[in-house]
């Protein structure tokens, strides 16, 4: 059994990635529900926190079915990021997560997410100090280095746990990679085969099907697989995983019937928590997957991510069910 710290999280678990618009309260109940071990919220800017930005406390909420959850907060200031963590406690999480792999230039710009792997002495005194602020566990989710030349992961991952860190994600790229190109987990097997390591290492990057989470595991001799991409408008990734691992067969993939009623659910949960306007938005990346591989398709998705009404959207939905019945997934 896998452990963060005393919080046991399955044989071989499953998280749900920390992504930015994506990973909010409705999205994760619906992975929570499909098999996801544990999930993160999307990451919380330190500076915003400490400001009290509305966006930033929004991102705090969190709910009991969730458990364990963990808070994902960024930043490079000292001040900022232990003042941050005081605000996270009150929001009792599972577990507070430390960014340092967001590759996008404007957090980067200012050494947070993966800007701090140019600084690893940095990375080190920041996580140490936050690790000395909180009872709560402290995990952390990096990149393999920041560039090809400068990947010293096992070194890094050493430094963390020594500092206290309870877990580590890795990200099988570098930084300036971005999302290109193959992730490599050979480099994260070796974080998990360093003799000195004794907490979990979990893997993430390309874990796209079943088979490839099985890889990880048998391998590469990882703790467990971090979700991303694969579960954006596809919660029972989760579930499928899980089902293939236990039998070595293909759960059917979900009907037609159950992906409307996943989609509905989830545009009145993020209305329901972010209103009309930003509920309508902010899940319109979700549909492609929602539905995809069903032929002619184009008309309908056009309704749902263009409208600016749910009532268009959850009307779109209808029809989809009404014209697509029989559409049978494979």
């Amino acid at each position: 059994m896998v452990k963060i710290r005393d919080i046991e999280v399955g044989e071989f678990p499953l998280l749900l990635a920390p992504m930015e618009d994506v990973s909010d309260p409705p999205f994760r109940a619906l992975c929570k529900e499909q098999g996801a071990d544990v999930v993160y919220t999307e990451f919380i800017s330190s500076e915003g926190l400490i400001r009290d930005a509305a966006k930033s406390v929004m991102k705090l909420d969190i709910y009991e079915k969730e458990r364990p959850v963990g808070i994902q907060i960024f930043g490079a200031e000292m001040d900022s990021m232990l003042q941050a963590i005081d605000i996270v406690e009150k929001s009792n999480p599972d577990i507070i997560d430390i960014n340092f792999g967001c590759p996008v230039k404007k957090v980067v710009s200012k050494n947070a997410g993966a800007g701090i792997l140019k600084d690893i002495p940095l990375m080190v005194k920041l996580t140490e100090a936050m690790v000395k602020r909180t009872k709560l566990p402290v995990t952390v989710k990096t990149r393999l280095g920041w560039d090809a030349d400068t990947i010293k992961i096992v070194e890094v991952a050493e430094r963390l746990q020594d500092v206290g860190i309870e877990a580590i994600s890795i990200h099988g790229r570098t930084r300036v990679q971005m999302y290109k190109g193959e992730a490599n987990w050979k480099p994260i097997a070796e974080v998990k085969n360093n003799s000195r390591m004794h907490i979990p290492v979990f893997g993430n990057g390309d874990v796209d099907s079943p088979e490839k989470a099985v890889k990880m595991r048998d391998e590469f001799g990882l703790d467990g697989a971090m979700i991303g991409r694969a579960s954006i408008g596809y919660p029972w990734f989760f579930k499928e995983v899980k089902h293939y691992i236990k039998t070595g067969e293909h759960l059917a993939p979900p009907t037609l019937e159950e992906r409307v009623n996943a989609a509905r659910r989830h545009l009145q949960m993020s209305i329901d928590w972010k209103g009309e306007k930003l509920g309508v938005f902010e899940t319109r990346r979700h549909y492609t997957n929602y539905f995809k591989g069903i032929p002619h398709f184009k008309e309908y998705r056009m309704k749902m991510v263009t409208s600016d009404d749910s009532a268009d959207v959850f009307a779109a939905f209808d029809e989809v069910l009404e014209k697509f019945g029989d559409y049978q997934f494979v």
